[in-house]
């Protein structure tokens, strides 16, 4: 099932749907800035600077819902972002992963398993959800799993239109 007709909100409040990256593999991560996965920041940022030219893109979904890490507006994120790690990524409007109030993203992505073969709630802030250019699903990080971390860099180049 291809995530690209889901319905999201840019970090600026704009609605768009994700089919706006339809054709290139993405992965989409819930973020938090005062999280002790935050510096993570700084590795998605540079796999999203060595595989943008090839059809890559990551997605970052603030996400309040684990401690609290992400108490900023969409304003103090942006700051944040940019000033901390130079993020030049997309981000989108904060949202819930899990619950009652997960967002219909999160919904579908949630239906991956990971190397475990686990599906179901995110963990806590920085799980990854690889996406192929055809909208599938293809692969799910745990949190722990760095940006750098061998298995994701050759998942994200075994996806690469």
């Amino acid at each position: 099932m291809s995530v690209h007709e889901v319905e999201v909100k840019t970090i600026d409040g704009n609605p768009t749907k994700l089919n706006e990256f339809a054709g290139k593999a993405v992965l989409v991560v819930n973020v938090a800035s005062k999280c002790g996965l935050t510096p993570q920041y700084e590795g998605l940022q540079k796999l999203h600077e060595s595989y943008a030219d090839k059809g890559f893109s990551v997605l970052g979904f603030p996400c309040n819902q684990f401690a609290g890490q992400e108490p900023g507006s969409n304003e103090e994120i942006v700051e944040f972002c940019s000033t901390n790690f130079s993020v030049s990524f997309p981000l989108f409007d904060k949202i819930e992963v899990n619950g009652d109030g997960r967002h219909p993203l999160y919904e579908r992505l949630t239906e991956t398993p990971d190397p475990d073969g686990k599906t179901g709630d995110v963990l806590w802030n920085f799980e990854k959800f690889l996406v192929a250019p055809d909208g599938k699903v293809v692969a799910r990080f745990r949190p722990m799993t760095q940006p750098d971390d061998e298995e994701l860099v050759k998942a994200i180049e075994d996806v690469l239109p």
